[in-house]
């Protein structure tokens, strides 16, 4: 099935394994598994669960906001894992977010509400002390918008999360150095607090272009290097410190352009 959107051509095809994966203008956003929705096929996504398995127990509760929504797989994972939790997604293109629940739809009772506002918009409203997690996964034309990965935005984000609450930004970067990584983590060490990035090695290297998953949190966080050597593919978890070293944080008055990805990197 298709539809035009305000994010481009969006499409839900059916794979051989029984999920659905959801594209848009040919980029892969989202698999979604109905049958199990505790199944993250993306590794990115199964890295954010991992997280979030280190700091919730299951079957306990939490409120979570979402910034982006796309086919609101790991909205879906937190209903599964943590029945009753209550979860906010900010995603603006509301023709993408009723396509999805035409096709994809989601189980009653699942505790999801999504706005139709941007991150930068929708984070303003919520109350202070209010989330036990922000995630970022946010994407504009396969890059991620430079309004989300300032100062003034995670400081919103650091006003609505509890004194234990934990950020979890998706990124993306694969250039020599890795200079958006180092000023994002510069960014949220000094409006969230410390905490680690989790990636593949190679692109922590700068030797290729990918996922790299900030996490960040005024109460200390739980180790993550088990989960690491165990998934499929390993990947590193280096503190936020190593990686933002002196580097300058991001502020809304930055012209920085965020990096995006290569035609070829993510539309498999």
């Amino acid at each position: 099935m298709e539809r035009r959107t305000a994010s481009g051509l969006a499409s839900v095809e059916a794979q051989a394994d029984g999920t659905f994966v959801l594209r848009v203008d040919g980029t892969p956003q989202s698999q979604v598994d109905l049958a199990d929705p505790a199944h993250l096929p993306f590794e990115y996504m199964r890295r954010i669960g991992d997280v979030m398995d280190a700091i919730a127990p299951r079957r306990q509760p939490i409120a979570v906001v979402h910034i982006g929504g796309a086919a609101l797989s790991l909205p879906r994972y937190v209903a599964a894992t943590r029945p009753r939790s209550r979860q906010i997604v900010l995603e603006p293109d509301e023709d993408l977010t009723e396509f999805v629940r035409e096709t994809l739809p989601l189980p009653k009772r699942s505790g999801i509400k999504v706005r139709p506002v941007t991150g930068r918009a929708g984070i303003v409203e919520l109350y202070d002390d209010s989330m036990d997690v922000v995630i970022l996964d946010a994407f504009e034309h396969e890059a991620v918008p430079a309004n989300l990965v300032t100062s003034e935005f995670f400081t919103e984000c650091a006003r609505v999360l509890r004194p234990t609450g934990v950020l979890i930004a998706n990124l993306i970067d694969g250039q020599a150095g890795l200079p958006f990584i180092r000023r994002t983590a510069a960014t949220v060490l000094s409006t969230i607090g410390p905490g680690a990035v989790l990636a593949e090695r190679k692109i922590l290297r700068g030797k290729s272009f990918g996922n790299v998953i900030l996490v960040a949190s005024p109460h200390p966080l739980p180790t993550l290097t088990d989960a690491g050597r165990q998934a499929q593919p390993p990947y590193d978890v280096a503190p936020l410190t190593e990686l933002a070293g002196k580097a300058k944080p991001l502020t809304d008055a930055d012209s920085y352009p965020t990096p995006q990805a290569p035609a070829a990197v993510f539309r498999t």
